[in-house]
């Protein structure tokens, strides 16, 4: 049997030819490695607050351990640089981290101007404010515990007890406790009285009630109840035993 040899021209078009052939699975294995998005390329907004701000916020910016998000009053009281600095940075001496990069974070500022913005998209709503406007962001006044008792004793006592340990009846926790006082800042109280709680039923800052009649509370007694619950605070929270 004679066996047939290719030419040297032959040969080499033979290898050519298998060599552009692409091997299978190759394509598809190529075009995923293409799809793959890297962590700081995200810039969906969804997708972000899942991974980064509903642990603590809640799901749907709501019913999370923290201030809920999904507020049009907390929205219209903080601007978007407000928030850009607390995801930015943080909030000192509580459990809000910082997220930026230059923090020791692991998000960009785009990462964060995507957040902020589609918090405003996604649950700002000015129409439900009416002509009434909150206060601002933070107090520009020094606050009075001695007023604020008393503010808080007319305003917010009917729902937090007469004197902040809360009613078990309503299943209301104390809002006086070292412990709860230490995971909060001065600032995160004003706003959650500005901003109210609307799914637990906590009215905001502009449907207080005495009796039966509806009271829009003031900058300053907003401050005072604040300096009052602060007053509240002691160095070592949750310790039995100081020493």
């Amino acid at each position: 049997m004679k066996l047939r040899l290719l030419s040297i021209p032959m040969l080499l078009g033979s290898l050519a030819v298998i060599g552009c052939q692409t091997p299978p699975g190759y394509q598809a294995m190529n075009s995923n490695r293409e799809a793959v998005t890297r962590p700081e390329q995200v810039v969906d907004f969804e997708t972000l607050y899942a991974h980064n701000c509903a642990g603590c916020h809640g799901e749907h910016g709501q019913n999370g351990a923290a201030i809920a998000l999904a507020n049009p009053v907390y929205l219209a009281m903080a601007s978007e640089a407000d928030l850009k600095r607390i995801i930015s940075g943080g909030v000192q001496g509580t459990a809000m981290p910082a997220f930026a990069k230059s923090a020791g974070g692991m998000l960009t500022d785009q990462q964060i101007d995507a957040l902020v913005q589609g918090m405003e998209k996604s649950w700002s709503n000015a129409s439900q404010l009416g002509e009434v406007k909150p206060p601002a962001y933070a107090s520009t006044s020094k606050g009075d515990a001695a007023h604020g008792q008393a503010a808080y004793g007319t305003y917010c006592g009917r729902c937090h007890g007469s004197d902040g340990a809360g009613i078990a009846d309503k299943h209301i926790g104390s809002i006086v406790d070292p412990t709860y006082l230490a995971l909060v800042s001065d600032q995160g109280l004003r706003s959650v009285i500005i901003s109210g709680q609307p799914v637990q039923g906590m009215p905001d800052w502009k449907s207080a009630k005495v009796g039966d009649a509806t009271h829009v509370l003031t900058d300053q007694e907003i401050t005072d109840i604040v300096a009052w619950l602060a007053s509240h605070r002691v160095e070592t929270p949750g310790q039995v035993y100081q020493h």
